[in-house]
């Protein structure tokens, strides 16, 4: 395997290199470097991305994969032809890394240590992704192999609690390190959604220059006067800020990750709760009968159907059999409802709206 080497990093083992580049990435070492492929990969690097994307590919054959707004550091890594005495050692900084384990006879698992700015994941032969935002907030999701069954195992630590994903698409989120992590839920995801989590901040108003004024003063563009124009009166280059133009904009980014926490721990708060529908065998819980204030949810029961609605911005119904068992996930404009009909434990449905 052929790397690209820079004078900066001739005394430096290479480890890796870039597989893959599209956009606008950094490697930040001793100075920042322009990233391009078959850049070469050593221990300590960090990758940074802006608005492009870029794979890794480690000497055991190991990847990462990082979207948009992402960084990545590499701690420690050390290849060796004793499995026992090679290391890797990851942190998910921002944004959102996919991590695919390499050759399972290269590096013992002991010896990997990946973690999030809120928690630590243990891995045994597997593919998952690693959303941090600014907060450094994780949400951890394990992903399915090639015949869509389960990858593999990770346990995700901290300080309180451990919790083991292994099955598709299966999830939890960590606030702080001092908490435990939540409880694993599956997620009604598929891998587009998963590789669009972008952390992105949203464009400030754009401000109205004074040129700009001066010219929807005049009736036409024939009237107007360049000389109208005092050009001195703004300093253009002592504005710190970069315009956010529409080429900043990815219209795949829909804010997942808030999504995702908020639904989560409304799963969590569901979980504690058993509300018996009045007058009725069908179990709620969620929500309460008629119209629920907090929730904003209308939960009427029409024989054996039960009706869910809510209309704020967006109107949503839903009508499901009273008999069989739902988990009811509404996500409007960012906020997240999940209401459980007879426990909730045969089928997801998860309707998004707005964002």
């Amino acid at each position: 395997m052929l790397f690209k080497t820079t004078k900066a990093q001739a005394q430096a083992a290479d480890i890796g290199d870039i597989s893959e580049l599209n956009g606008s990435a950094q490697i930040v070492r001793d100075k920042p470097y322009d990233a391009n492929l078959k850049f070469a990969i050593q221990s300590n690097d960090e990758a940074i991305t802006t608005d492009g994307r870029m794979a890794i590919t480690f000497l055991d054959d190991s990847k990462v994969k990082l979207t948009e707004h992402s960084q990545l550091l590499i701690d420690e890594y050390i290849y060796d032809p004793d499995p026992s005495k090679s290391k890797m050692a990851l942190t998910f900084g921002l944004g959102t890394a996919r991590f695919i384990t390499g050759n399972l006879n290269r590096i013992d698992k002991q010896n990997i240590k990946l973690k999030t700015p809120t928690a630590n994941i243990a891995i045994r032969g597997t593919d998952f992704t690693a959303t941090v935002d600014e907060l450094g907030r994780s949400l951890i999701i394990l992903l399915p192999d090639a015949l869509g069954l389960s990858s593999g195992e990770i346990e995700v630590v901290t300080a309180m609690g451990t919790v083991l994903l292994n099955k598709p698409y299966q999830a939890t989120t960590v606030s702080v390190f001092e908490s435990a992590p939540s409880k694993p839920v599956i997620l009604d995801l598929t891998l587009d959604i998963i590789d669009n989590m972008l952390i992105v901040t949203p464009p400030k108003e754009e401000k109205v220059t004074y040129a700009e004024e001066v010219l929807t003063k005049q009736e036409s563009i024939l009237d107007f006067n360049e000389l109208d124009i005092d050009y001195l009166e703004v300093d253009y280059l002592g504005e710190d800020e970069l315009e956010f133009t529409e080429l900043d904009i990815n219209f795949l980014d829909v804010n997942y990750l808030e999504d995702l926490l908020n639904v989560l721990d409304a799963l969590a708060i569901a979980e504690d709760e058993d509300v018996l529908a009045q007058a009725t065998s069908t179990q709620i819980s969620g929500t309460l009968l008629g119209k629920d204030p907090d929730t904003q949810i209308t939960t009427l029961i029409t024989g054996n159907v039960v009706s869910l609605r809510r209309d704020v911005n967006e109107y949503v119904r839903i009508d499901v059999n009273g008999s069989e068992s739902y988990t009811v996930i509404f996500i409007q404009d960012g906020v997240s409802n999940v209401i459980k009909v007879n426990g909730g434990s045969d089928s997801t449905i998860t309707i998004t709206q707005g964002g």
